[in-house]
């Protein structure tokens, strides 16, 4: 019988191409990843590594036998999944992959919600961004995965697991109070009036930062940005520092210093859409199911909950 855990190193392998990258993913040294991949050899009697120097690289059987575990992991988890079905209760421990800005608005109440309505699930939350809690999903790290993807960029959907609308989450201009456009008292802003503002933006090659820039030069200009970083709140906090404009997602303009504002924009393709991400066929799995409800009636919540002026 081959152990089930080692066949999980020797896939992790194959996906991450180090030793040292399955060590840091699973929290072990890398020497105990190579004994447990050489007992793992020895239980099949068959080549599975190739050893060149400090390189470990898989042979044909060993990339065959990590294609074959997937097949093994998904029966173990169909089997689970037909035991917690049969006893109808959500039940047991859900791994929640959630993009940081999610995880105040959706991911916080979540526990909560889990807790009064099923106190036998215990949720446990794993910050990533999308990409990599899909990476989680696939790797049967996470159960399921808050996801996103800006809608006036050409993302390619996510392979291999089923995703399902949550809600969308329009960019909003966040200015200075005394700026001319949020003084005009129109309810919301075209984005070519802030052509000649500072801007505090996320990085370039991030999905955040190549919307804003392709949203500025749909609008006919580029903007001048002066901070760059990737946490919205300290975007917000060195946009009120320094007088600057942003444009972020609304779900994370909750609290803003009385220093700033935010108006809604005129492109209505100036928007996230928020996803929940599972793996096929879990979906219907009582834990899962239970937690995809309470998502949703806590982004529904979320959603009336923010206030925008105008």
């Amino acid at each position: 019988m081959l152990d089930v855990r080692r066949l999980v190193l020797l896939r992790d392998l194959e996906a991450h191409g180090t030793v040292t990258a399955v060590a840091d993913l699973h929290g072990v040294t890398p020497s105990a990843v190579s004994q447990q991949l050489r007992l793992l050899e020895e239980e099949t009697r068959v080549g599975l590594l190739e050893r060149t120097g400090r390189s470990v690289h898989l042979t044909a059987a060993g990339r065959r036998l990590a294609k074959d575990t997937e097949q093994v992991l998904a029966a173990l988890e169909n089997a689970r999944a037909r035991l917690h079905a049969e006893s109808g209760a959500p039940a047991g421990p859900l791994r929640l992959a959630c993009f940081p800005s999610a995880l105040v608005p959706l991911a916080a109440p979540l526990g909560h919600a889990l807790e009064a309505a099923h106190p036998d699930v215990r949720l446990h939350v794993t910050e990533a961004e999308p990409e990599a809690a899909v990476r989680l999903l696939t790797q049967r790290r996470a159960d399921l995965a808050l996801v996103y993807r800006y809608d006036n960029l050409a993302t390619p959907p996510y392979r291999d697991v089923e995703t399902r609308t949550l809600r969308d989450d329009p960019l909003v201009a966040v200015l200075p109070s005394d700026h001319p456009a949020a003084r005009s008292g129109r309810p919301s802003i075209e984005l070519r009036e802030l052509a000649d503002t500072l801007w505090t933006t996320a990085p370039a090659q991030t999905a955040c930062g190549d919307a804003v820039l392709q949203a500025c030069r749909s609008a006919g200009f580029t903007p001048r940005v002066r901070n760059v970083c990737t946490d919205f709140s300290a975007m917000i906090a060195l946009a009120a520092s320094a007088g600057h404009a942003a444009l972020i997602p609304r779900m994370a303009t909750t609290h803003l210093p009385p220093a700033l504002t935010a108006r809604p924009v005129t492109d209505a393709t100036l928007a996230r859409t928020i996803g929940i991400a599972v793996r096929h066929d879990t979906a219907h799995e009582p834990a899962i199911a239970a937690c995809v409800d309470a998502l949703r009636g806590i982004a529904g919540a979320a959603s009336s909950d923010v206030d925008v002026d105008g």
